[in-house]
């Protein structure tokens, strides 16, 4: 039987203390470091942090040291990690796995790292990635913070939730968000390693998380939920499980296919899901038809945003290149996962987020999957929340009580395009756009723009439609027929919204 690292539960109570005592904290280091120091850093530059740690002051000796150690991957000598944690003893760090020696003293096999959030700071634990150590990762390799992980912490709903699901937890950082506003917490995976990992990451932050192996939802059958969060492996490939991080076991775009499938099942009335998932594309002019499929047979309201589509090339290089491995290994690698491919007819490959939720009500699901990729254009938590209670806004309310309402128009860009012409610029287009808003862009023309305009929730929208009509010279219901599609789209994407 394998023994896990961090097996201890004493051990990890010690190191918590010993790290904390040091500073070791995201304000610590980063008041260590500087701000131009940590903001390299962030972007995966590392020297100029190493410069300022061999720079450190006395008293930061002991940050010094574990910065360079857990971060940076350094070999440190033993007696200066004794120095920087004297909690605990070099031989248990041995013991348990955290370091291990190496010509010249001890290196760190665990990656340790602060992860500042709205509600604290925390400590999560994983294994060092494959720019800190040689070689390529273990077949068990337990992944850390990353960005597929952070875009799903930024999209979760962060209202309070009585029991939550975290699917494939690795080291544990969506359920360490979920600690924040959820009362009972379940994480899965099918890494024992990463279950360890998660176990020490609830440890150290104080947290008690009921964690449990298995596949899908296999750990949780018969168990429903109020909150659904799932990073799972999800990359398309020809079903062999290299690295379990990222391979499923099952070939294609199956573990997606089986999630979403699966995820109504697990959910309260009025819960939410919420998940990254890929899926494979045979006609980029229909990127959407498989996915599709899935979601509208779920019965759930769901909001899809492929955030990416690549190509065979693009994505299998970003996932032969996070590996670690030789540069001819990873050749032949990604030779063969794009044979795979071929065959398959597969020409792309869709990127996203899912966020459903399960109606209280016997109706109609209400599904919307777009493709928004713009930069600053994110889902965040408060985007999807709100996002679900415009749909639901305009559900109820009739053209006839949209017509009657007061709408406001919210801070928006006016943005048009022309040509040069004979009679200088042309106007050729225009659409406004809501700062921040994913997908929040709107065509307008000059009706639709002055009507917008006019929108500061004062008068009801029909006595606007009635003014517009009578400066155009048109009926005001031949206008309001018009308009009131681009209206429930405005309102739809958060541009207008009830005032009354």
């Amino acid at each position: 039987m394998n023994r896990y690292p961090l097996d201890s539960p004493e051990f990890v109570d010690a190191l918590g203390a010993g790290l904390r005592a040091a500073g070791y904290s995201s304000d610590g280091i980063d008041a260590l470091l500087g701000d131009d120091a940590s903001r390299a850093l962030v972007s995966g530059v590392w020297w100029p942090a190493l410069r300022q740690t061999r720079r450190a002051v006395a008293d930061q000796a002991r940050l010094a040291t574990l910065i360079r150690l857990f971060l940076l991957g350094a070999t440190e000598t033993s007696d200066d990690v004794a120095a920087a944690l004297p909690e605990v003893d070099v031989e248990a760090l041995l013991d348990q796995q955290v370091i291990e020696s190496t010509e010249g003293g001890v290196r760190a096999v665990l990656d340790i790292r602060p992860h500042g959030s709205d509600s604290g700071d925390y400590l999560v634990v994983a294994d060092q990635d494959a720019s800190m150590r040689p070689g390529p990762v273990a077949y068990d390799h337990v992944l850390g913070i990353g960005g597929a992980s952070m875009s799903l912490a930024q999209a979760v709903i962060r209202t309070p939730f009585g029991s939550a699901l975290d699917l494939g937890t690795g080291c544990g950082v969506q359920a360490l968000h979920m600690s924040s506003h959820c009362d009972r917490i379940v994480a899965t995976d099918t890494n024992e390693r990463a279950l360890a990992l998660a176990a020490a990451t609830a440890r150290l932050n104080g947290f008690d998380w009921d964690l449990r192996n298995g596949s899908l939802f296999d750990p949780v059958a018969g168990d429903t939920f109020d909150l659904i969060v799932s990073n799972p492996p999800f990359v398309v490939g020809t079903g062999a499980q290299d690295y379990i991080y990222r391979d499923s076991g099952m070939a294609g775009d199956d573990i997606s296919r089986q999630l979403i499938e699966q995820i109504g099942d697990h959910l309260n009335p009025g819960g939410i899901a919420q998940i990254l998932a890929n899926w494979v594309v045979r006609d980029v002019d229909a990127w959407d038809e498989r996915v599709r499929s899935w979601v509208e047979s779920t019965g759930l309201d769901a909001w899809v945003v492929q955030r990416e589509l690549a190509d065979p090339i693009s994505y299998v290089s970003l996932w032969v290149s996070d590996a670690g491995e030789s540069v001819v290994d990873a050749a032949e690698r990604g030779a063969r996962w794009l044979d795979w491919f071929e065959a398959e007819g597969i020409v792309a490959i869709g990127m996203g987020s899912i966020t459903f939720r399960k109606p209280i009500e016997s109706r109609p699901a209400d599904v919307v999957i777009e493709e928004i990729t713009a930069a600053g254009q994110e889902v965040t938590g408060f985007e999807a929340q709100a996002f679900f209670a415009r749909r639901d806004f305009l559900r109820i309310n009739s053209d006839a009580d949209l017509l009657a309402a007061r709408l406001s128009t919210s801070p928006v860009f006016l943005e048009t395009q022309a040509l040069p012409g004979d009679e200088g610029w042309q106007q050729v287009g225009a659409a406004v756009t809501r700062p921040g808003g994913p997908g929040a862009v709107l065509p307008v023309d000059e009706v639709l723009t002055s009507l917008l305009a006019g929108c500061r929730g004062v008068v009801p929208l029909a006595a606007l439609i009635s003014l517009l009509a009578d400066f155009h010279g048109v009926a005001p219901e031949a206008l309001a027929e018009a308009a009131m599609p681009s209206i429930r789209e405005a309102i739809g994407r958060g541009i207008l919204y009830r005032a009354d």
